[in-house]
């Protein structure tokens, strides 16, 4: 079976977990199945690579800054994608970036398409400030793959339920829950502090860490209100980078000097880290922060916790599949303004209750190592990326007939 994966990120050019997804299971899928990579970007390494990847660049027609035309370069990509598309067996598209591409290539060449679901957009409403009436258009793309694939993967049951609610069309027979996974050779504890060293990090102080994009989804400005609750001797690490916005960036760049001016030791490091980077900053965090106001499942969790790092999380989406309360982490309830708006009913409560849950986990020491410890088994059974990827062929194996 020749099978095409489709999505915009693509190493070197990852941002979000969607594109860690996809490094990995088109790495273990190439060992089961012919597979070949299209994504969006620079060209990545030519005949040889396994697997193999074709890189796409928008229209130069569609240069320019304007919040629309980001949707419209992203549809010229997914028409350039599905045009090369004539050989393959299936396609299989992540993220409503690629889904177009693999909806066209299925109308066009009658092969199958799936697609998984890492989010949604009518669950993100806030980035209509990213894309203006662009968003109409990413909103579009996503419902019409979604709704005409054979087959739909959910990366948490708490997907499938978001799908089946905001889609009513999707037919609930054809979404199957297949989680994230994680590579526990690469992603485990390491001690070494060449990477503290050079962010400024004191590795005998405590440390909270949070990992991922400035992004009104993460609640990264929950955690910001949160650490004015925490003791001024614990080290708040915020690797956060590429804001939605650049109102965005200017906002949390604000409300972080602000905290620096008030208790200080708040450590932002905006440029992407090396994973062996990654690896020693989680290793050396007493505490992995996810405050996140939507996630689909949260991979950067599992990261932690395969680096042998306690978490603490919003009990929101697909995190408590994750984290288990009270054994690998602590989950933080969380009570949405409505079902159409994620923001936090209380923004100062689940500011309180996201400091007290760090609190607790920091003034433990031994209930801490034993969280690590119980999430990096919980990684090790469950998250596999081997495992993953067989039921992901599997699931291509029924579709293809």
């Amino acid at each position: 079976m020749r099978v095409a994966i489709l999505s915009r990120e693509y190493p070197p050019e990852v941002y979000g977990g969607a594109g860690v997804h996809v490094e990995y299971l088109s790495r273990e899928l190439a060992h089961l199945t012919e597979v070949e990579v299209h994504c969006f970007g620079a060209d990545r390494p030519g005949p040889g690579a396994a697997p193999s990847v074709t890189a796409y660049r928008p229209w130069d027609r569609l240069a320019g800054s304007a919040h629309h035309l980001a949707a419209l370069q992203t549809m010229s990509v997914d028409l350039a994608i599905a045009a090369d598309l004539d050989q393959v067996d299936l396609a299989h598209s992540h993220t409503w970036y690629a889904n177009f591409a693999g909806h066209l290539a299925k109308l066009i060449y009658d092969i199958p398409h799936v697609t998984t679901v890492h989010s949604l957009e009518p669950m993100r409403p806030w980035k209509a400030e990213q894309l203006g009436g662009g968003y109409a258009l990413s909103t579009f793309c996503e419902h019409t793959s979604i709704a005409g694939a054979d087959a739909v993967i959910a990366v948490s049951s708490a997907v499938r339920d978001d799908i089946l609610r905001c889609y009513p069309d999707v037919s609930p027979d054809v979404v199957r829950v297949i989680h994230n996974g994680i590579d526990a050779e690469e992603w485990k504890p390491d001690l070494e502090t060449a990477a503290l060293e050079r962010h400024g990090i004191d590795p005998a102080a405590p440390m909270v860490i949070y990992v991922g994009r400035v992004t009104r989804q993460k609640g990264i400005n929950h955690l910001l209100d949160a650490t004015r609750h925490l003791d001024p001797s614990v080290q708040v690490v915020l690797r956060a980078g590429s804001p939605d916005t650049a109102e965005l960036g200017v906002e949390l760049a604000r409300q972080v000097e602000q905290l620096r001016h008030e208790r200080g030791n708040v450590i932002w490091i905006e440029s992407m880290l090396e994973r062996w980077e990654m690896r020693q900053l989680l290793s050396h965090a007493d505490v992995f922060c996810c405050p996140s106001i939507y996630e689909p499942q949260g991979l950067v969790n599992l990261e932690a916790m395969a680096c042998e790092t306690a978490v603490v999380a919003s009990r929101v989406g697909g995190i408590p599949e994750v984290v288990v309360d009270g054994e690998t982490g602590v989950l933080v309830p969380f009570t949405p303004r409505s079902v159409d708006d994620a923001n936090p009913l209380d923004p100062e409560a689940y500011a309180r209750d996201l400091a007290a849950a760090l609190t607790s986990v920091l003034a433990d020491d031994e209930r801490r190592r034993e969280m690590g410890r119980a999430g990096r088994r919980r990684v090790i059974d469950v998250f596999s990326w081997t495992a993953i990827a067989r039921q992901v062929l599997d699931l291509y194996e029924q579709v293809v007939r």
